[in-house]
């Protein structure tokens, strides 16, 4: 049907909402905000909660949303694999940290698998505590609320007490004060994906799933918003099943991050002002969050980029701890937890510095640069060459064991010759020696041998890192940046 847009489920919606803070934090007009400003559904989220923890440097927003599917006709269910029958609970739940200098923005993905304590249920109608409040009511007296609490899973909370239980429950799980509360409705996921231009991802293994139709290839990929909808749904790649799925949401939204800061989008009003309205469109916010907030953080964080922000998932002790009555359930580790949430109320950022001086961070690479031996000769007649550059790969990671060489003639251009068995190893080593070229050494073994021509006198050692690993191949340990979690 024309003008039509695909249906998703909420665990792509999220990243519609996270998008939403970046763009209206990067440099949105005060037109725009105030004119979607109605657009914007209101829920309370806060009202009469008590015990709350205290405030804390920064901002801090939880982006939630549910699985509800009721306007999906029974041919979309099946063209985007939708069917089952929704729990009414939240489908993702991710927690994000704006710094109060607005130079840092910290996402971190909560299980919805988490075990938790949620308060005890009233009693069923039909049971005979439900008769007994009953006819206490019946009679003038009014029946009491449910005591105690019961174990569940944090997905759960939201459809026993909807955002104000899931608010309070991610506060005592955490002890960071929540600031904002917004919950993403159907559409802007895919709308927003496609008015930008599509978001690329890369992997370096197929990623195939029949449950969600996923199909791709090795390297990088455009992603239209369908394209989108299946890649960050997936679940049934690998055994890391719901945690691989977040760490896809993470390499997405930073993706996303890198197209509206560094696409043209922020500086085109048209193009930003569809985006802001496709996002919108069926967000859901707390009474306190309006313009005034946005234009405040857009006003402060014009300078974001992909490297200002940062991801990662609360550790976990156990993925399968099994609950009867509620099933596998994941524990958080608690002292590694502790330390996540206590730097997020401090206001402290959750990954490493940045290499002194302000250098540039590290090129991914496909092979970690620790586990590549390389040699070098130097086939020039510049002096000190050789052992600059291979002190500058030391630098970058590399293992460079011996002493630098002469070569035993001069060479007319850098070259790296290695065995053919260690392909993966000498490209990432001619990642780092930009303009060498190639030279296939059989029988050579996995020492990278570099002859430097006169072509590397002026050239510098380009930085490298080990690559980000894949979505869904293991859990991340710490947090990784926009830069390093997106494609090189």
């Amino acid at each position: 049907m024309p003008g039509r847009w695909p249906p998703i489920r909420l665990s792509t919606r999220i990243v519609g909402a996270v998008a939403l803070l970046v763009i209206t934090a990067s440099g949105i007009g005060h037109a725009v905000v105030t004119g979607v400003d109605g657009a914007i559904g209101r829920v309370d989220a806060f009202g009469g909660m008590q015990g709350r923890p205290g405030g804390s440097k920064g901002t801090n927003f939880l982006l939630v949303g549910t699985d509800s599917r009721d306007d999906i006709a029974p041919d979309e269910k099946k063209r985007y694999h939708l069917g089952g029958v929704p729990c009414h609970c939240t489908d993702t739940i991710i927690l994000v940290h704006l710094s109060q200098d607005r130079s840092r923005a910290s996402v971190v993905s909560i299980p919805r698998d988490t075990y938790v304590l949620l308060p005890a249920l009233p009693a069923a109608p039909g049971s005979k505590a439900g008769k007994k409040a009953g006819a206490k009511a019946g009679s003038g007296g009014t029946a009491k609320p449910a005591s105690g609490t019961r174990p569940a899973k944090i997905n759960q909370a939201y459809a026993d007490g909807g955002p104000k239980l899931t608010v309070r429950t991610v506060e005592q799980l955490t002890g960071v004060h929540i600031d904002h509360y917004l919950e993403v409705d159907f559409t802007s996921f895919m709308k927003t994906v496609d008015v930008i231009g599509g978001v690329p991802v890369c992997t370096s293994r197929p990623l195939k799933d029949a449950y969600s139709g996923l199909n791709l290839p090795v390297g990088t990929t455009t992603l239209n918003g369908g394209q989108a909808l299946q890649y960050v749904r997936s679940r049934h790649l690998d055994p890391a099943a719901d945690l691989g799925r977040m760490q896809r949401q993470q390499r997405f939204l930073a993706q996303v991050i890198h197209k509206t800061t560094s696409g043209g989008t922020l500086g085109d009003p048209l193009r930003l002002g569809k985006v802001v309205s496709a996002v919108l469109g069926s967000v859901r916010a707390d009474q306190g969050l309006d313009s005034g907030d946005l234009i405040g953080l857009a006003r402060a964080m014009k300078d974001f980029t992909p490297g200002s922000s940062e991801f990662t998932s609360v550790p976990l002790s156990t993925s399968s701890f099994h609950v009867p009555g509620v099933g596998s359930t994941v524990k958080w580790d608690a002292p590694k937890a502790g330390r996540l949430w206590a730097a997020i109320r401090a206001d402290k950022p959750l990954t490493a510095p940045r290499p002194a001086g302000g250098g540039p961070a590290g090129v991914p690479v496909g092979v970690d640069p620790a586990r590549i031996r390389v040699r070098v000769e130097n086939g020039t007649g510049v002096r000190g060459l050789a052992a600059n550059t291979q002190q500058a790969l030391h630098a970058t990671g590399f293992l460079t064991p011996g002493a630098p060489a002469t070569a035993p003639r001069h060479v007319p251009h850098t070259v790296i010759r290695y065995d053919p068995r260690w392909d993966d190893s000498a490209k990432a080593l001619a990642v780092a020696l930009p303009g060498a070229r190639l030279v296939p050494a059989a029988k050579q073994g996995p020492l990278m041998r570099v002859t430097l021509g006169p072509d590397f006198a002026t050239a510098k050692v380009r930085p490298v890192t080990a690559p980000a690993p894949d979505p869904g191949t293991r859990q991340a340990a710490g947090a990784l940046t926009g830069d390093q979690v997106g494609c090189p």
